[in-house]
């Protein structure tokens, strides 16, 4: 047996058992911040779930030639969305996460964004990457309704980071690929380092964290977090 009929073997069976499953909420992490961005050093927290960016060739691979990506809800960041479609991923042991949300607009790369929690889950060990820093990361298996794909690299925990443009950046004192040191106050107070800032004229600010890190410091999207020089 060669090794994409074993893909798909393994792949079927897996989609085979998730259909008996009772599908698991997802809830997009779009709220818009509860405040100016013009206030001090304070940035409103972007929470990211689990979801994959990827090409329009790989999309068409496990949804069909012709298809296109349709939008689910808009996200804070300009011309950025979550789409109605979605993928389950599978890990080397054979372990499944479904209904993981496809974001567009196409991307350049394809790219699988998890926590640590989620590779916990599928039995993999995503290194902490900057988007688009894909080289030696993890393999993966991507299932779509019309086909699937394996990744011998593409799966990563994205770094924290914060999106911000020009006028904002400027305000704050920071510059595009910068670090920095975010403190998030309350009960479960926790300063975040090795922050790596985004500038873009395409940014509206917003420090985006994953759902271990929103999770430690027990904050929701919305709130704010406080920059530290």
């Amino acid at each position: 047996m060669d090794y994409n009929t074993l893909v798909d073997n393994i792949t079927k069976k897996i989609l085979q058992e998730l259909a008996q499953r009772e599908k698991p909420s997802w809830e997009i992490q779009s709220q818009k911040p509860l405040f100016s961005s013009a206030n001090g050093k304070w940035l409103p927290i972007g929470i990211s779930a689990r979801h994959v960016h990827l090409t329009r060739e790989i999309f068409e691979q496990l949804y069909g030639r012709g298809k296109e990506l349709t939008i689910y809800t808009e996200l804070y960041q300009p011309g950025e969305f979550a789409s109605a479609e979605v993928i389950t991923l599978i890990g080397p042991r054979l372990r499944a996460i479904q209904d993981v949300r496809i974001l567009g607009p196409f991307r350049e790369y394809t790219q699988v964004e998890l926590s640590r929690t989620d590779g916990v889950a599928l039995g993999i060990d995503p290194p902490v990457r900057k988007s688009g820093d894909l080289k030696g990361s993890e393999p993966i298996i991507l299932v779509g309704p019309a086909g699937a794909v394996s990744l011998k690299e593409g799966a990563i925990c994205a770094n924290r980071h914060v999106h911000t443009n020009p006028q904002d950046a400027e305000r704050l004192g920071v510059k595009d690929d910068g670090i920095v040191k975010v403190r998030v106050s309350g009960v479960r107070a926790i300063t975040f380092e090795n922050v790596q800032i985004r500038v873009s004229d395409k940014f509206l600010l917003q420090m985006h964290l994953d759902t271990d890190d929103a999770n430690a410091a027990g904050v929701k999207c919305g709130e704010s977090a406080e920059l530290m020089k």
